[in-house]
């Protein structure tokens, strides 16, 4: 997932998800798998007014943003989707460090430098 915008006052994640999309991948990252009705019954006790349809929803973005994976399992009530991480967290902030790393080194190079050469581990 390449970070197509950085919010400069948002925290951790928030700063490249939406923040309900962040909330689930940060629930995603403990439990690896879930489904939709797992998550929707997490959500829903900080968010009273959350529907299943929303979070099934955005699940399915978070699908095709790369960050989680679906699969179809079969059972008594039918089919449902089983969502599964494709990366760690640390990967990911891994990804998205790099990324807007790269960006600012292809945009202000010499900025860059002056700027990293100056910090201190």
């Amino acid at each position: 997932m390449e970070p197509h915008e950085f919010k400069l006052t948002e925290e951790g994640i928030r700063a490249v998800l939406p923040p309900l999309e962040a909330e689930i991948m940060e629930e995603m990252w403990k439990l690896k798998v879930a489904t939709a009705g797992q998550l929707y019954e997490i959500l829903k006790k900080r968010h009273p007014d959350i529907r299943r349809s929303t979070v099934s929803i955005l699940m399915n973005r978070l699908c095709e943003r790369g960050l989680l994976k679906r699969s179809v399992e079969t059972g008594r009530g039918g089919m449902r989707y089983v969502y599964s991480i494709t990366t760690t967290k640390e990967e990911f902030e891994e990804k998205v460090v790099k990324s807007i790393l790269d960006a600012l080194m292809n945009n202000f190079r010499e900025a860059t430098y002056a700027y990293l050469s100056k910090m201190k581990k």
